[in-house]
């Protein structure tokens, strides 16, 4: 396809790498676009009891002047959030209200968290319910949610949302297990720490006011934090309560704009909930979330007004005619693309239509160019058959997990995010240098057949872009638990020649190795988005 390249001065690359290790993951926070200011922004609270008689709270806000102490009736776009927040970000500006929930044990709100689980889910559909019938709606409403926000709309798309028009989603999950807590079946500490920390801190400070509306209150919302552990801890695989906080089905055909990056904590997503829902007129814009966004790339902040203003304002501004994908891919670097070295495409799907898809080879032949413990080939030929050996050693999570420290958001030297401290404890492969430029934007698996003398292995794959230098820089990681080698061919992506692509792995039931037994194993990477230089 036509690609744009933008800072084309940008230093040239030698070839790619991909190395085996150990990880960790983290989250983050987005703030909104400031307002056009007009009228004076009025803003209060509402209590709405939900059908089991717990009280939620409603907060809105909007450009006045009020009439009867209203706000005059306009469009209404509605966030759904565990961490408290006040309202409203003016995501589209003044013309239209805002509402932010306090969705169920969290913040100010009554009862008890269910980890965006189905309680959650139905008050999402009772609340848009009372909205639509305010003073202040004209009966259109739009929704918008980042990352936790993101994922329970997603989570709730199964029920019939009243009055919705059109989202915009910001990073967030399809499957909560696969997309974030337990990737290849790996369970993911540290961003279930972050959101307990989110959520629990304003939680705790709405405390007095709950003991003097609600005193029976506290024990809910005491069971709601501690389920959050042991809802994560106590389901290792992904069983009936991880479906329930997963997309289940669409019943309302909305246009959704779906924004995310490529480094992101949740990026595979939006990428998968675009696939879904690609049929009702979603977009796909990857600009970057949690992983930031890249300078002068104009983020996507208009995007999204624009978004709202065709779908909810009525505006006929020709978003639906802009291409349905377009990405912000790195060039060569996650850090360097932030700084404004990136290049883009767009196409009419994902994967895009155009992709060739490429096999390359792990060969025991010596590149000559890494100094990890076997220094291998990564060729476009298979070599002669093989053994490499590898001790269990942990990776370093900086550079082995590029999605958490994209979010962390640290200025790390260079050494802690480059593959240079980790590589001497792996395994590697890598090409010879590229005679041309090579752009991978989609999928990618790696095909791995491993034997292990531990009854569990957890399986790191990173693939990096080798600088000339010799430098390897992190563009996207593989994770999968030895206990999972299933896959579900009916949900994989597979390609002409009938290679797994895009493998869906089965993480429903443990099934473990048995010790120094080979055994094949598809590991998925989260989608790819860099020019390799040649």
């Amino acid at each position: 396809p036509a690609m744009a390249e933008r800072f084309a001065d940008h230093r040239r690359h030698g070839g790619v790498s991909l190395l085996l290790g150990l990880a960790l993951l983290g989250t983050g926070i987005l703030v909104g676009s400031p307002a056009n200011a007009q009228e004076a922004l009025e803003s209060g609270a509402y209590r709405v009891e939900m059908s089991d008689g717990v009280e939620l709270e409603v907060r809105w806000a909007g450009r006045g002047p009020l009439v009867d102490g209203r706000l005059l009736p306009r469009p209404v776009i509605a966030e759904f959030s565990p961490y408290a927040e006040g309202c409203c970000n003016e995501v589209a500006g003044p013309d239209y209200n805002y509402v932010n929930v306090h969705i169920r044990g969290t913040g100010s709100s009554n009862g008890s968290f269910d980890s965006l689980g189905p309680r959650t889910q139905q008050d999402v559909a009772e609340v848009l319910g009372w909205v639509c019938e305010q003073p202040w709606s004209n009966g259109h409403t739009g929704l918008v949610g980042f990352s936790a926000s993101a994922i329970t709309i997603y989570n709730s798309l199964h029920l019939e949302l009243p009055c919705v028009d059109t989202a915009v989603m910001m990073s967030g999950t399809h499957e909560l297990y696969r997309d974030l807590l337990y990737p290849g079946g790996i369970i993911n500490g540290l961003p279930a720490l972050v959101v307990l920390a989110g959520i629990g801190g304003p939680g705790m400070g709405g405390h007095p006011s709950r003991m003097e509306t609600d005193p029976v209150s506290m024990a809910s919302w005491l069971t709601g934090m501690g389920d959050v552990v042991t809802g994560h801890l106590g389901h290792p695989t992904l069983d009936q309560y991880w479906v329930e906080r997963g997309f289940r089905g669409d019943a309302n055909d909305l246009p959704i704009l779906m924004v995310n990056g490529f480094f992101d904590v949740e990026s595979r997503g939006a990428f998968q909930a675009f696939q879904e829902l690609r049929d009702d007129g979603a977009h796909l814009l990857v600009v970057g979330a949690h992983d930031g966004v890249p300078e002068g790339s104009g983020g996507h902040g208009a995007a999204r007004a624009r978004w709202f203003d065709r779908y909810l304002g009525g505006v006929e501004n020709g978003v639906e005619d802009e291409p349905v994908v377009q990405l912000f891919m790195a060039d060569g670097d996650r850090q360097e693309m932030l700084a404004g070295r990136f290049v883009t495409t767009s196409g009419a799907d994902w994967p895009l239509p155009e992709t060739t898809w490429q096999s390359l080879w792990l060969d025991a032949a010596s590149s000559g160019t890494a100094t990890s413990l076997n220094d291998g080939t990564l060729g476009l030929e298979p070599g002669e058959d093989a053994t490499v050996s590898h001790p269990a050693v942990t990776s370093l999570p900086t550079a082995t997990d590029p999605y958490s420290t994209s979010t962390a958001g640290f200025d790390l030297p260079a050494a802690m995010t480059d593959m240079s401290v980790v590589e001497p404890s792996g395994l590697s492969w890598t090409t010879a240098p590229l005679t041309e430029d090579v752009w991978s934007a989609g999928p990618a698996s790696l095909e791995l057949v491993l034997a292990t003398t531990g009854l569990e292995t957890d399986m790191y794959a990173v693939l990096s872009d080798v600088w000339p230098d010799g430098t390897a820089h992190p563009m996207a990681t593989g994770r999968l638990k030895s206990n999972f080698p299933g896959v579900d061919l009916d949900r994989s992506l597979v390609d002409g020649d009938g290679n797994i692509v895009q493998p869906y792995g089965r993480y429903d039931v443990h099934d473990r190795a048995e010790p120094t037994v080979e055994r094949r194993y598809h590991v998925e990477f989260w989608p790819v988005g860099n020019r390799f230089k040649a």
